[in-house]
């Protein structure tokens, strides 16, 4: 058995696409998938499968949750291997965080259309990608005028062509720490 993490697109975001945690494991569950649970309420499933094939897990997941739901979520999904190999590496390892700056990791859909020279600077966000590797491009952001972080989704879609899920460094590393466990 493998370990896998799904990390689904714009669920439960501003009362948009709700669903229950209970109910989206049910939903892998009835997929074939082993051993479904969720953590916390943005959307990470950690499940086992026989599969190797992340990209077949993908489909079946996707046309799972749009027979349930009737609309279409993106997930990303991750061998348990390659968020070890993240955190473990830790990209933010020379990054000071502090009140005015937090840390986030954008898991790509699929790989970038193109990687453009970095970092690459948000000034309306006020972020910039620093890395793109490893399924992800990672990001710092700052405190804007107005006293809010600038969120990476949106620019990082743009800019490298593909869907992406956003996730603070802090929650990859408690979503390791839970699907380490049994």
């Amino acid at each position: 058995m493998i370990r896998y993490v799904a990390f689904l697109r714009a669920i439960n975001v501003a009362g948009q696409k709700l669903i229950k945690m209970e109910e989206l494991a049910r939903i892998f569950t009835a997929a074939g998938l082993k051993n479904a649970r969720t953590y916390i309420q943005s959307g990470n499933v950690i499940f086992d499968s026989t599969s190797a094939n992340a990209v077949a897990l993908r489909k079946k997941v996707e046309q799972a949750l749009l027979n349930v739901l009737g609309y279409e979520v993106t997930v990303m999904i991750r061998p348990l291997a390659n968020i070890e190999a993240i955190v473990r590496r830790n990209p933010f390892k020379k990054i000071k965080t502090s009140a005015e700056a937090v840390v986030y990791v954008v898991f790509l859909s699929d790989e970038p259309r193109h990687v453009p020279r970095l970092p690459l600077v948000s000034a309306i966000e006020n972020l910039d990608i620093f890395e793109v590797r490893d399924g992800a491009a990672f990001i710092v952001t700052r405190r804007k005028k107005n006293g809010l972080f600038g969120y990476p989704n949106k620019f990082v879609e743009k800019e490298l062509g593909v869907l992406g899920t956003t996730r603070s460094w802090n929650t990859v590393n408690k979503i390791l720490k839970a699907a380490e466990k049994t």
